[in-house]
């Protein structure tokens, strides 16, 4: 038996209830999926609809993985040395291992996942291929031109195996063996290493094989499979391809036009042929034909390697199994196509990439197929935009020619704008969407933020205002201050603007400061972003100190200061790292004040800086002195350059 994976009556029961469903539903298939396999190699794969499991030969790993339908690994069935080919009993109760490198066939309980009975086929048999029928196993063994068929009798009290049964044929390596329930008492046998390799249908009836019918045909036959109509198999080669053939004389049938070269082919119960082919670009593709040769396949390029020889169909003939390598990967994949029958569609939509707002524009595309679809084909149109995330329907559009399409909308809303265009599938497509993006730009939005370049003094209260005009809906500005240095950007308010449409806060100043005004927008006006900067003078005092009197000359007051004494100058700025202060000496000489020195001193972390001057022998000298912060040259650049107020001081003896 070759993986038919229910008994004749379950298959068909199971195919009368899916083809009712698909005959009454217009809804999305199940995506097609891609999961990692747990195998280091794949020798074989076999279905199990009684248990939805599937079945791995990992032959350089010895062992068979056992995983459910999604690929989930169920159970590793270890200790089988170089296991190669599977096979399932008719009632999926047990599955039959060739362990070539152990000279052996093994019985696996499906229900228990382990190992029963060993049927040793010989020392140095290096059993490799299995095919299950009623009551016998055959198996082919060898390597190279030493190949032949054997078999194990399963009715004796003791199975007995039998060797050199071949009559009709030389193998140049063991034969790929297959057996059905739908062709009793018929065993099939085919040589794919070498080019024209022979295939063989034996008649088993009596227990020995007897050569019913043979041919060689051009090319290396990779694959064969018996049909479920029991009267032909369908065998994949490199030069004719994908071909049905009688299973009475072998005569052609029916030829399955696929690209290049077929490597491995699976029949369904229903009898949907699937051809995998390697194309020119070395990756694989498939071909279903769900209604024969006559029409066109519907076609998917897996852009990845198939594994050699193996692809499966779910027993209700709705899902193929595909396992493969991925491009420039060692690792193992399943990909499982939901819908093989259908012919794939691709729904082309283009749009402008950029459009304003409340302006019409054009959507249009195309719809492809490998079965070309009629003019008036229908495709519905979804919008999603910020105002209808989950999508607006926007009706019903039709084709042109069977291929083209095209509509008007005006878009309501502002942003990241998408059509979808779908085709809901039939009977013979399957569904498919395209989709195109229209970054829609919103109304613009005007605001405005005052006390932009006002300079003010240290501790000033500033009141800011920010002015929005006209929105869809959000009215909410935030306010932020971010004064220059290292003080962090703080959000000054938070709020909806008043029927004028304004929101004002008021802040202390403390450093030359740049203030925003944000507003984040809707789903039709647009993002806005203002500032305004205002300057703001360093804090400053200066004390003098030491004096014994004040006096007046002229119009100014002078402390007085006896020549023996140092006159101590006290300065405060805000502080902040690395600061310093300025300070001017002046002297009233010849009817002018004269600078007599200057220069900038560190103020300490609290902002102090102390400064004293030597008197001794300054009788009679008038003198001026004043701190500064200069913007730039005392340490750092937050705040606004301030000059203090002179101070005028006086000495006598």
């Amino acid at each position: 038996m070759r993986k038919r994976t229910l008994s004749a009556a379950t298959s068909f029961a199971v195919l009368v209830s899916s083809a009712a469903l698909v005959a009454g539903t217009a809804a999305p298939a199940a995506a097609d999926s891609v999961v990692p396999l747990t195998v280091g190699t794949i020798g074989d794969m076999v279905v199990d609809g009684v248990h939805q499991r599937l079945y791995f030969s990992d032959t350089y790993n010895s062992r068979v993985v056992v995983t459910d339908f999604a690929g989930k690994v169920v159970k590793n069935i270890a200790d089988l040395p170089y296991v190669r080919d599977l096979d399932l009993s008719a009632d999926s109760g047990t599955l039959y291992a060739a362990v070539q490198n152990a000279d052996k066939i093994v019985a696996i309980d499906t229900a228990q996942l382990a190992v029963t009975i060993e049927y040793p086929t010989g020392e140095g048999t290096k059993p490799s291929t299995i095919a299950s029928a009623p009551g016998r196993l055959w198996f082919g063994y060898g390597e190279n031109w030493d190949s032949d068929l054997g078999s194990v009798d399963l009715t004796a009290a003791t199975p007995t195996v039998a060797l050199a049964l071949t009559t009709g044929a030389d193998w140049s390596y063991a034969p790929t063996l297959r057996t059905d329930p739908a062709a009793p008492d018929t065993l099939v046998a085919a040589d794919g290493t070498i080019s024209s390799g022979p295939i063989v249908v034996y008649d088993t009836g009596s227990g020995t094989p007897v050569v019913r019918a043979s041919t060689r045909r051009d090319g290396f036959v990779k694959d064969i499979e018996i049909a479920p109509d029991g009267k032909s198999v369908v065998a994949a080669d490199r030069v004719t391809s994908l071909t049905r053939l009688s299973l009475t004389d072998l005569s052609e049938q029916e030829h399955f036009p696929v690209s290049w070269n077929a490597e491995q082919v699976a029949v369904a119960p229903d009898g949907t042929v699937a051809g995998g082919t390697w194309d020119r670009d070395d990756v694989g593709d498939l071909f279903v034909f769900a209604g024969g040769s006559a029409t066109p396949p519907s076609v998917r390029d897996t852009q990845a390697w198939l594994a050699y020889g193996r692809m499966e169909w779910a027993p209700d003939s709705t899902r193929l199994f595909v396992p493969v390598q991925e491009p420039g990967q060692s690792a193992y994949t399943l990909r499982t196509y939901t819908s093989p029958k259908l012919h794939t569609v691709s729904v082309t939509v283009k749009a402008p990439a950029t459009a304003p707002i409340n302006k019409p524009l054009t959507v249009s595309g195309s719809i492809a197929s490998t079965l070309p679809l009629p003019t008036g084909t229908p495709l519905t149109v979804t919008r999603f935009d910020a105002e209808n995330p989950a999508g607006k329907a926007l009706g019903t559009r039709t084709t042109t020619n069977g291929t083209f399409f095209s509509f008007p909308d005006t878009p309501a809303a502002a942003g990241k704008v998408s059509y979808r265009v779908a085709y809901k599938g039939d009977a013979h497509h399957a569904y498919s969407t395209g989709t195109a993006v229209v970054q829609v730009a919103p109304f613009p939005t005007y605001l405005r933020l005052d006390q932009n370049r006002r300079t003010v003094d240290y501790r000033t209260d500033v009141t800011y205002t920010a002015s929005l005009g006209w929105t869809y809906r959000n009215r909410v500005v935030e306010i932020w201050a971010d004064p220059y240095g290292s003080e962090p950007k703080r959000l000054l308010k938070r709020g909806t603007v008043d029927s004028a449409g304004k929101l004002s806060v008021t802040m202390k100043m403390t450093r030359d400061t740049w203030v925003t005004a944000d507003f984040a927008g809707d789903t039709r006006s647009g993002r806005a972003h203002v500032g305004s900067t205002v300057y703001t003078r360093a804090g400053l005092t200066t004390a003098l100190s030491r004096h014994y009197k004040w006096s007046k000359i002229g119009t100014i007051w002078y402390q007085t200061y006896h020549q023996t004494t140092d006159p101590l100058v006290t300065a405060w700025n805000n502080p902040y790292p690395g600061r310093k202060t300025r300070y001017q000496v002046q002297v009233w000489y010849d009817g002018a004040w004269r600078t007599g020195g200057e220069d900038y001193v560190p103020l300490s972390s609290g902002g102090m800086a102390y400064v004293a001057f030597d008197g001794d022998g300054a009788a009679g000298v008038r003198a001026r002195v004043r701190t500064s912060y200069v913007d730039g040259t005392s340490g750092d650049t937050v705040n606004t350059t301030i000059h203090g107020a002179w101070k005028y001081f006086t000495f006598t003896r």
